[in-house]
């Protein structure tokens, strides 16, 4: 063993610096990658965070227009849906009639598998082209394999304007469910 006479051995100076530095190389690199992690975790989260500012309300018409149908009458809806960062447009058929003075609108989506189901003013009542259902001018069920009548929607007034809530439900399921 060699003494110790105070003066620095060579190489021990040298290696407390190199790790010194070797330390604040990593700290810089951490900060850095965490600088840049930031924006990466915000574009993943961003879907789940994101405050919807669409209406899950879609215009109908006005009520003057849709007071005392005799037969239902067919509109388009115009939706707007956000799923993730992808936003669809799509255009939902539905039909609106008066009900014993209330009104009443209905999905145009068959129950049985999902068809679109037209009115028939010959036969004044509701056919489905796929596999024959039938459906009267209030959506009731009258043959074929539907298991149930046509799937009402939920409508409110607001500032003379009839708006419609607009759902998809569950095909060939005895009871309304809704799916989205």
């Amino acid at each position: 063993m060699e003494p110790h006479d105070g003066a620095p051995r060579p190489g021990v100076l040298d290696g407390s610096r190199r790790s010194f530095f070797g330390v604040l190389l990593g700290l810089a690199s951490a900060v850095v990658g965490a600088l840049l992690a930031v924006p990466a975790v915000r574009y993943l989260l961003y879907p789940v965070t994101a405050q919807s500012d669409e209406s899950e309300w879609a215009t109908l018409g006005s009520v003057a227009s849709l007071t005392n149908l005799s037969a239902p009458l067919r509109r388009t809806l115009d939706l707007k849906q956000r799923d993730g960062w992808r936003e669809t447009t799509s255009q939902p058929v539905v039909y609106a009639i008066t009900v014993a003075g209330k009104l009443q609108v209905l999905s145009a989506i068959c129950p049985h598998l999902g068809c679109t189901v037209p009115w028939d003013p010959a036969q004044n009542q509701f056919v489905c082209p796929c596999h024959g259902g039938t459906f009267s001018a209030t959506g009731a069920r009258i043959s074929g394999p539907p298991r149930r009548a046509l799937d009402s929607l939920t409508t409110k007034v607001s500032g003379g304007t009839v708006m419609v809530k607009y759902q998809n439900f569950r095909s060939d399921a005895p009871n309304k469910e809704v799916i989205s």
